[in-house]
């Protein structure tokens, strides 16, 4: 199972999430709002800033993926974007500076909420907002890559 810990009160994040649940057939992914007491954990442990956040980290195998890195490795594990990896051939300062241009406008752009928004029913289950208890999950060692 992999997490993505995500800006819960960011339109686009919430669009992605959305769009990641539906073509996820497999339901591997779980997904932590940043600001829920889980995502605030993760952030800390991963480095990333709960008041201003420019990244989502997903942790796949274990191991932390920041800003292109995590988008790609999130998209390329989803049922026909695997085509999604041969994009990793584009220089990372490249892809990042993308990403970061992108994430620096994402409210202005896609729209911002006052407070994280429940998922709908559907994607409720898939959302981790507590700290669970480490005999009933367990994400791996965390690691950045």
């Amino acid at each position: 199972m992999d997490l993505i810990v995500y800006d819960g009160v960011c339109m686009l994040c919430a669009r992605s999430i959305r769009f990641i649940a539906r073509h996820d057939r497999s339901v591997n992914f779980r997904f932590v709002p940043l600001q829920s007491p889980y995502g605030r954990q993760l952030a800390e442990r991963a480095g990333v800033s709960i008041s201003n956040p420019e990244t989502f980290v997903a942790i796949l195998d274990g191991v932390a993926a920041f800003r292109s890195e995590a988008a790609l490795g999130v998209l390329s594990r989803l049922p026909g974007f695997a085509w999604t990896s041969v994009l990793r051939a584009v220089p990372r300062p490249l892809r990042d500076g993308i990403y970061d241009l992108i994430a620096r406008h994402r409210y202005r752009w896609f729209g911002r909420s006052e407070q994280c928004r429940l998922p709908g029913p559907g994607l409720a289950a898939r959302v981790i907002e507590e700290i669970p208890a480490a005999a009933t999950f367990d994400h791996g060692t965390f690691r950045s890559n």
